[in-house]
């Protein structure tokens, strides 16, 4: 009944406020549903970034995989890998509704992290077939599939283990929503591998027949040679032949296929530069100065989540949130004290045992006594004042309708049948409410006090139930942090067969882990269980881009270390940015969400990205030289 009433309040409420054209009166309105109602609306506002993250995403991928020439061009790959990353996010979503996990809010972040993620497999399987097609030109092309899969299988293998692990680790945590969103983040990593494992490859070895019979890209058709060309329009060459010289054209696929211009770019300007020793010292400062800013960061972290920012930002209950705080900050919430079972009202001992309890929980620093409201105590008085007698349990709840004259609005805090009274309510109002650590020892206290009270009490109010998430946050990311690093360290240990290689990944782990802890207070993130779930993708996230280039350099056969550290760079340095700019391209949208959760992730991924990519590309080809 009161959710009804407070349903079609909800829906009337604007227009009545409208009809009466208020000029001079501001009126701000909230309700005990609202909070609840605009959280589970915030999911309505990103789909229509879906598609925009979708476009972007496939342009980059199309554009990376960009060649001057029409036979060689990559397009069709480029876009079969974004729909595959598209599957996997369809597959898992299906699977996972099937089977009943519940949607919540922070899922809808899901798709744009599988996008970034499944582009990034993608670009490592194409960089290992275009090498594999280098080293073995005359070969077939089951040994040239053999050879892919051999050189990215590992990578891509080694990577999405490490990011469903941290997922599957973040389910143990205490918050239903986390444990939601890391299901199906987590499943839809595991399509994505099969997707990318299956589907793609597959899709590889058709697009190798197209350019081994010398097709178009776009057309299929066979790309005409010799004479004939000179007969043709210069329309027909540009479409079917991709130059418009009426020079004779030599078969490209004989010729050996070519290195992209981003490996040749990191093999001869960005890996002597970084190895140079001046550079190196450099480096090696730049490091110590991201540490220490990251570790003060780490001292100065605020946890608990700020209630206004559940709703969007044009939502009606913002300048309510506003107004509250500007005019009314000094009060606190109005907290409920419920009498759960039936008890003796009528007598005297019951009574004083409840008025004592009244007393224990007003006496709590964060209560204002003179504030509190209770029934029982007028009740009582009007008794004490020789007008009605109340000497048992009869008599007590047959005169209530006298005080209901006089306090009509008493009756609702009371629920009575015939002849007992099964619950009843009181109200005790807190003060000087101001951070989240207040929030914190105020429930605690309340607890406290109610727990030792001999009549059985509850304490309640609609926040509580985040307040409750400061009790457990810190300790609940620690250690969901510290398992999956564990995890990740022993994924890394199997996969990788270099003892060196893995001490180098989790030194990555924990750098980048620091680092986002720490920058993310600069930008006024503070911890609470949405950004808790981030910092947990972050370690799947950090291993990617150090594995691959530390592998890369331990299994290298070069003779010096800065040799071994430029090899590392020409392989994997392109897909390693690929695969970062890809999953920022995936994320950036959320930059512009109307909702602090959306803004969160986005911010969160981004110093991930960021930091694993600078780890991966700068910091760990430079420490690999010294050892």
């Amino acid at each position: 009944e009161s959710r009804r009433w407070l349903e079609s309040f909800l829906r009337d409420f604007p227009a009545e406020l409208e009809a009466l054209g208020f000029s001079s009166i501001q009126v701000t309105y909230f309700t005990s549903l609202s909070r609840q109602q605009e959280f589970e609306g915030n999911t309505k506002s990103v789909i229509p970034l879906f598609s925009i993250t979708y476009f972007l995403t496939i342009t980059f991928s199309v554009v990376s995989c960009l060649r001057l020439s029409c036979i060689r061009n990559n397009v069709w790959l480029a876009c079969c890998g974004v729909v595959s990353a598209g599957l996997a996010v369809l597959s898992s979503f299906g699977l996972m509704l099937f089977c009943g996990v519940p949607f919540v809010v922070t899922v809808a972040n899901a798709p744009f992290l599988i996008l970034g993620v499944g582009v990034d497999d993608m670009f490592i399987m194409i960089a290992s077939w275009e090498q594999s097609s280098r080293k073995k030109e005359k070969s077939g092309i089951k040994c040239l599939l053999a050879e892919t899969y051999a050189e990215a299988a590992l990578s891509v293998t080694i990577t999405t283990l490490t990011d469903v692990l941290a997922f599957f680790i973040g389910t143990w945590t205490a918050f239903p929503s986390v444990r939601s969103f890391c299901l199906y983040t987590g499943t839809a990593f595991v399509f994505c591998y099969i997707y990318t494992m299956t589907f793609f490859g597959a899709i590889m070895v058709l697009n190798h027949k197209r350019e081994q019979g010398n097709r178009h890209w776009l057309t299929c058709m066979p790309v005409g040679v010799g004479k004939d060309q000179a007969e043709r329009s210069c329309l027909y060459n540009a479409c079917c032949i991709g130059n418009c010289s009426r020079g004779l054209y030599q078969l490209e696929t004989k010729q050996p296929e070519s290195k992209h211009p981003m490996s040749v770019f990191f093999k001869k300007y960005y890996g002597p530069f970084v190895t140079n020793k001046w550079i190196k010292l450099f480096v090696v400062l730049l490091y110590g100065a991201y540490l220490g800013s990251s570790i003060y960061g780490c001292t100065q972290i605020r946890e608990g989540i700020n209630l206004r920012n559940l709703a969007s930002d044009d939502s009606y209950v913002i300048p309510y949130y506003d107004d509250s705080k500007k005019y009314f900050s000094a009060y606190g919430p109005r907290i409920m004290v419920v009498i759960t079972e039936s008890i003796d009202y009528g007598n005297e001992t019951v009574r004083l045992g409840i008025e004592n309890c009244m007393q224990n929980l007003e006496g709590i620093s964060y209560v204002d006594k003179n504030l509190s409201e209770s029934w029982l105590r007028i009740y009582t008085k009007l008794a004490s004042s020789g007008l009605i007698n109340i000497g048992n349990k009869t008599l007590f709840v047959n005169n209530l309708p006298i005080l209901f004259q006089m306090a009509p609005s008493f009756e609702w805090d009371i629920n009575k049948t015939q002849d007992e009274i099964e619950a009843s309510r009181f109200f005790i109002q807190t003060v000087n409410v101001t951070s989240a650590v207040d929030e914190k020892n105020l429930l605690n206290e309340l607890r406290e006090t109610a727990k030792q009270c001999s009549i059985p009490l509850m304490v309640y109010h609609p926040a509580f139930i985040y307040y409750d998430q400061y009790l457990v946050i810190v300790q609940n990311t620690i250690q969901n942090v510290v398992v999956a690093a564990g995890a990740m360290l022993v994924v890394s240990l199997l996969l990788i067969p270099n003892p060196l290689c893995c001490l180098w990944v989790t030194f990555a782990i924990a750098s980048v882990i620091v680092g986002v802890a720490g920058f993310m207070t600069f930008w006024n993130v503070n911890l609470d269980s949405i950004s808790m779930i981030n910092l947990v993708i972050c370690i799947g996230f950090s291993v990617d881009f150090s594995a691959h280039i530390s592998y890369a350099f331990v299994t290298s056969g070069e003779s010096s270390a800065n040799k071994r550290a430029i090899e590392a760079l020409s392989l994997l340095g392109y897909p390693v940015l690929q695969g970062a700019v890809s999953t920022i391209l995936g994320v950036v949208v959320l930059a512009a969400a109307k909702t602090y959760i959306f803004r969160t992730f986005f911010k969160i991924m981004f110093l991930v990205i960021l930091f694993g990519a600078f780890h991966g590309l700068v910091f760990i080809p430079v420490f690999l030289t010294f050892f």
